[in-house]
């Protein structure tokens, strides 16, 4: 097996890589779903980024003490918003009542980034504008819908995708600089860090947990997020950013499947188009590099 993969060509073999962070960043949502059956939201978190921080402090400890003063607060920087938009995420998984459609309005963020890259100096492609419509019609849908109503959990969801947008805009231009292990790292740390002193002031920590539990915290920490980030970080590195910015797009798909399988969730066909016209649109915002790669093959 080890060998067919080694045959394939880079980037093909990035591709693969790529698609398998996906899954694993769907499987995620199912390990978050089931550890909150015990946890308290921002109390999991903690441990969650905290003890995958640490595995990837282990893993590029080397690259880490060569940061300089500047780089570790740009990276400090990134990780405080990428720890609110963190707690907000797991906010909405936790009073959602559907997970799929969460997946769904989380990516949302992939949409929005051209809006706050506004605030930074960057223009938009025509791409944006042409997707904007489609956001609302897939939003219509949603609200629409007599059986789906939007409550704390999907407000939780679409303010982490705004902060999502800005953590894209502003890692973009800093992971150019920065090594991503370390960045990364350092990100994971600063967002364990964060919620552990927001659970403390605001929840009630319990460690009387049954074992199936801490099996799904486990899982969440090291295999949806250590093992996920180290998967896609090694992708990043065999393949251009477009390839990454296209294949991230099937997350929020994944995690529809598997909360079918999993949670038994389903979707009216109303619900189902919502979903469909966000999808299309995260699509259309990246048009200008699915025609470049399509031009290149």
């Amino acid at each position: 097996m080890q060998q067919r993969f080694q045959a394939l060509s880079r980037s093909s073999q990035a591709d693969i890589l790529l698609i398998i962070t996906t899954l694993l960043a769907g499987a995620g949502w199912i390990f978050s779903k089931e550890a909150l059956q015990g946890l308290e939201p921002i109390f999991f978190i903690s441990i969650r980024f905290t003890l995958a921080g640490l595995v990837l402090v282990l893993l590029g400890q080397g690259v880490l003490r060569r940061l300089t003063g500047l780089e570790f607060k740009q990276a400090c920087l990134v990780g405080s918003i990428f720890s609110v938009a963190m707690i907000l995420w797991i906010l909405g998984l936790h009073y959602a009542h559907h997970v799929g459609i969460g997946a769904f309005l989380t990516s949302l963020g992939v949409v929005l980034v051209p809006f706050v890259g506004l605030l930074f100096g960057d223009r938009p492609d025509k791409s944006l504008w042409l997707s904007l419509p489609v956001v609302i019609g897939g939003l219509a849908c949603l609200s629409l819908d007599s059986q789906f109503a939007f409550g704390w959990g999907e407000v939780f969801f679409l303010l982490a995708a705004l902060l999502f947008a800005f953590f894209f805009v502003l890692n973009s231009r800093y992971s150019a600089k920065i090594a991503t292990l370390p960045l990364t790292a350092i990100q994971l740390l600063i967002t364990g860090a964060v919620a552990f002193v927001v659970s403390l002031l605001l929840e009630e920590q319990q460690w009387s947990q049954p074992a199936s539990i801490w099996g799904w915290l486990l899982a969440s920490a090291f295999i949806a997020t250590s093992l996920r980030f180290y998967v896609q970080t090694k992708a990043q590195g065999m393949a251009p950013s477009s390839h990454t910015a296209i294949i991230m797009t099937l997350e929020p798909v994944w995690t529809a499947l598997f909360a079918a399988f999993w949670l038994n969730e389903q979707m009216t066909l109303l619900q189902f188009s919502g979903c469909m016209l966000i999808f299309m649109a995260m699509l259309i915002n990246r048009w200008r590099v699915i025609m470049q790669l399509l031009k290149r093959n």
